[in-house]
């Protein structure tokens, strides 16, 4: 009777299997954690700085200046008083440049709002 041969395999070849399985235990993982969304994505012409249903943030290029400029403003203003005197916006040189400028009801210090306006402008 003929005895049961064992098949060898070659490395080569057990070497693309195991990357097979791998590579596809993967792929089934990877597509296991994505997230459906419950809307497709919207692409095209958007009005900039649109706000998602139910979110309360901002979407869009101003969200990210407005976060940013809003910590530079709490970074410089070193005796949290809501303003920015002439020697803090010496910190920010963009807004010390301008700060006569934007200064607009000429108090010698700069509002959050008078801030705002000058980093949107």
């Amino acid at each position: 009777m003929k005895a049961l041969q064992r098949r060898t395999y070659s490395f080569d070849t057990r070497s693309v299997m195991l990357f097979a399985a791998l590579s596809l235990g993967g792929l089934g993982a990877l597509h296991a954690q994505t997230a459906a969304s419950s809307s497709p994505p919207q692409f095209g012409p958007q009005s900039k700085g649109t706000t998602q249903a139910g979110s309360g943030f901002t979407v869009g290029p101003s969200s990210n200046v407005s976060t940013a400029a809003a910590a530079a403003f709490d970074r410089a203003d070193t005796n949290k008083d809501g303003q920015l005197s002439a020697q803090e916006a010496a910190t920010l040189p963009a807004i010390s440049q301008r700060f006569k400028e934007l200064d607009t009801d000429k108090n010698g210090a700069l509002s959050r709002a008078e801030f705002d306006k000058g980093v949107q402008s």
